[in-house]
């Protein structure tokens, strides 16, 4: 098959070197990613022998309008490349993690005297220690929970000089050793981290002698409550460790990645050995799949994953050999710091054993997910149809976008959007405004600033669209049905900005007030109540609460952003006389938010009622 017209300049004048390379459709939009040891060649044989492309790359060749390339170096350049390139732009047509948030991770801050442990959805390069990614949030809880119990830690920002006169609610309730008053050095404080970390890494041997080293010098120093703690911190690493698989005798760390799949999906099951223990697994669900053979997905998924991961181990065992198994390697040991990386496929039994019950996992899990995906599916449909119905539309409001303001007393107001498809949230398409035309706390006129504000960027975007460029998917398209957060007032707003686009007849609009969960339509004298069980009810607030939350997480940000004065100034009760009051005793905004009601009622000025207001303004 010949290039189309519009593509023969392109083509003509591709280099013969390593490389990545971009397709893009009509719209601008980057709908595929590939990279190449010879650019010339590769892009060159998506337009021959079309009768042997599989049905995906058809459909993709017929959507190239613009091919853009980069050239690099080497093919490792070029892996890396890709791997950004598909992370920047997600593009439909390749395979890729079907989540594109950020996984949570375990955060412990090294760089700092006393590490505080937390979760974190970045790794930065802040001399931190990380391990992750985990795909549940839940379960990166569940984990800390228990291994706080054992290796007491830090979660708050003080500054720990050991002088502070009374530790927080956690020294008593035993979740932190606080070393803010002195209760450890930071010589022992550090110790314990430490053996948190190495805990998280599998190496639970040597914490186990160290801790049984200890209680045993303890014992012998008479100093019998110290053993005592160490005895119970052994007996919890016991429990957690009877429950660890042993997998083998081998020391070897070790992942083991397996796949099921189905025709669009596949889920890939990761297990993660360490000094022959099973320490933990996650399932991974790739989308794009369809169309591609199993260990193109595998290395895709091995690329993906560990660009991300926290640790490398010293082999990753696989149910096939890939194509790019060397280059992939080389890369890998990079980011082991030049430690050999190598990719196996099973070389004895146990391994093709564990290799069967990762793929057992991965088959299982990709059945209950497809049970849980149907039934989520069923409630979605049903909850559109409820929607149509009560609100007379002429189809199910498969785009819905929600709008809602947040401020405080007027200060640092923000407006939020929030868009659901087909039921579920879009997050990609979120978007916040910064509310710059109104004065006090005005909500009303909040809410048509914010809209107006939307639909002039439709249509900037449209004009985009005519001229070739890509334009921001989260304007390109009219919502089906549009909801602001409130009722009568910020209905009116809405429909009159509607109106001034043209677009009252395009745009399905209702307003769904807290109190009652009453829903106002345009034109209908009195509210609407859906039944209580409705799926339509369920997906309205669901969407109002997601738009609530979106807003005020803006708004806190900005508020934060202001600084010191204006936080106070937008209390009630407080002036410039009583600012300077509480700065000058509590010193810091942070200070002024951690003190209890009586100290802030100490302060002259300053009443039980205005100390409340104080409490929760600073939240």
């Amino acid at each position: 098959m010949a290039a189309p017209e519009h593509l023969q300049a392109s083509l003509s004048t591709l280099p013969d070197k390593p490389g990545c390379y971009l397709y893009k459709d009509k719209t601008g939009k980057v709908i595929y990613v590939g990279k190449a040891k010879v650019l010339k060649n590769r892009v060159r044989s998506y337009f021959h022998d079309s009768a042997q492309h599989d049905a995906k790359t058809k459909q993709l060749v017929k959507n190239i309008a613009k091919i853009e390339w980069i050239v690099v170096g080497s093919e490792l350049e070029a892996l890396i490349l890709e791997m950004n390139l598909i992370k920047k732009y997600r593009p439909r047509y390749n395979i890729r993690l079907k989540d594109d948030k950020r996984y949570p991770y375990i955060k412990i801050h090294w760089q700092l005297d006393f590490p505080k442990v937390t979760i974190t959805r970045q790794m930065q390069k802040d001399g931190a220690l990380y391990y992750g990614p985990y795909t549940s949030s839940w379960a990166v809880h569940q984990t800390l929970d228990t291994l706080r119990r054992i290796f007491p830690y830090l979660t708050c920002d003080r500054v720990i000089t050991g002088e502070d006169k009374r530790a927080c609610l956690y020294y008593d309730i035993k979740l932190c050793n606080a070393p803010c008053i002195g209760a450890v050095s930071k010589e022992e404080y550090r110790q314990d981290i430490e053996e948190l970390g190495d805990f998280l890494d599998g190496e639970t041997d040597e914490i186990v002698a160290a801790l049984e080293k200890q209680m045993q010098e303890a014992s012998e120093q008479m100093n019998f409550e110290r053993a005592a703690v160490l005895r119970d911190k052994l007996l919890a690493i016991s429990r957690i460790i009877e429950r660890q698989k042993i997998i083998s005798v081998n020391t070897m760390n070790s992942d083991v990645v397996a796949m099921s799949r189905d025709e669009n999906e596949a889920c890939v099951q990761i297990f993660f050995i360490r000094n022959g223990r099973l320490i933990g697994r996650e399932y991974f669900i790739l989308e794009g799949t369809e169309d591609e053979q199993d260990p193109e997905i595998i290395a895709e998924f091995i690329k993906q994953f560990y660009e991300q991961a926290a640790n490398v181990p010293q082999e990753v065992i696989l149910p096939y050999q890939i194509e790019e198994s060397q280059i992939i390697e080389t890369w890998l040991r990079s980011k082991r710091s030049s430690e050999k990386v190598t990719l196996e496929i099973p070389r004895n039994a146990a391994e093709r054993d564990l290799l069967d019950m990762a793929a057992e996992n991965a088959t299982d899990t990709l059945r209950a997910l497809k049970t849980q995906w149907a039934n989520d599916s069923n409630r979605q449909q049903q909850s559109l149809a409820d929607l149509e119905e009560a609100f007379e539309l002429n189809g199910p409001p498969n785009r819905m976008e929600c709008y809602d303001i947040s401020h405080t007393q007027g200060i640092a107001m923000v407006g939020s959007m929030v868009t659901f498809e087909q039921g579920t949230p879009s997050k990609k398409l979120y978007r916040r405004f910064n509310v710059k035309n109104v004065t006090g706390p005005d909500d009303f006129a909040a809410m048509e600033e914010v809209l107006t504000r939307r639909f002039k960027r439709y249509e900037a975007s449209q004009e985009q669209i005519k001229k070739g460029k890509q334009a921001d998917p989260a304007f390109a398209m009219l919502p089906d049905l549009l909801i602001v957060d409130g009722g009568k007032g910020q209905l009116t707003r809405a429909i009159k900005v509607l109106e001034e686009f043209g677009l009252t007849e395009k745009v399905a609009l209702a307003g769904l007030a807290k109190q009652q969960e009453e829903v106002f339509l345009p034109n209908k004298p009195n509210s609407i109540l859906l039944p209580r069980n409705s799926q339509g009810l369920f997906l309205l607030q669901r969407i109002r609460d997601e738009a609530h939350r979106f807003a005020i997480t803006a708004h806190r940000k900005k508020r934060d952003k202001m600084g010191i004065a204006s936080r106070l100034d937008a209390i009630p009760g407080i002036g410039p006389v009583r600012r300077k009051k509480l700065l000058k005793k509590f010193g810091s905004i942070d200070a002024i938010r951690n003190a209890e009601i009586d100290d802030l009622v100490g302060v002259a000025g300053i009443t039980e009622d205005i100390a409340h207001s104080i409490k929760s303004g600073l939240e």
